[in-house]
């Protein structure tokens, strides 16, 4: 698998990789990136970005740092977070310390949310967006299977999805309806063909 990226100056012009992961809810991006993370163990050129969100950690969720809105907001204040964004009544972000890998040349992979792309764009000179999503009757009979939502407002969840929209990012998209084996294995490859660029 080839990437290119165009020659774009940024605001913080960075020799590593930042891949955004997004999807929408039930998609299973958190597996998928578990399964990798897991591969890519003790290969320190590629850096899963640990969140911060204002939910407490939860058995069989995403492992994540809490902390409530309030030092949440504190965060913001002090630019400690390399970008935030609110979603479904929380708040998410990327700690600025978690994309420190870039300038040696890293690749970085950040579960986002679309809305944060935009910002993401320019924290660094390559940038490649991963959509991990699976056909509407998979994500509704994955979302009803969590039991958090009821059927309504997983619809309404749903109905929600905007298309994937980029300026600059190159995209891929993985079609997760399949074993997480085969789906996981396609996530590997692309992460590794972006090339650590380590001097």
């Amino acid at each position: 698998m080839s990437l290119s990226f165009p020659d774009v100056a940024v605001s913080a012009p960075l020799a590593g990789a930042l891949v955004l992961v997004v999807g929408p809810s039930g998609a299973g991006k958190d597996t998928l990136m578990d399964a990798a993370r897991a591969e890519l163990a003790g290969d320190e050129a590629f850096h899963f970005a640990r969140r911060l969100i204002t939910r407490p950690a939860m058995a069989g969720a995403e492992d994540h740092d809490s902390c409530d809105e309030a030092a949440f907001a504190a965060a913001e204040a002090k630019g400690d977070l390399a970008l935030s964004w609110r979603a479904h009544g929380l708040s998410y972000g990327i700690p600025a310390a978690e994309l420190a890998g870039l300038a040696k040349g890293d690749v970085v992979i950040a579960n986002i949310s679309r809305g944060a792309i935009p910002a993401a764009e320019r924290l660094a000179e390559r940038v490649l967006a991963i959509n991990i999503t699976a056909p509407v009757a998979v994500l509704a009979k994955r979302l009803a299977a969590r039991g958090r939502e009821s059927e309504a407002d997983i619809a309404a969840r749903l109905a929600r999805e905007a298309p994937l929209k980029t300026q600059r990012a190159q995209t891929v998209t993985i079609m997760n309806d399949r074993s997480i084996a085969e789906a996981s294995a396609e996530l590997l490859a692309v992460l590794r063909a972006l090339g650590p660029r380590r001097g």
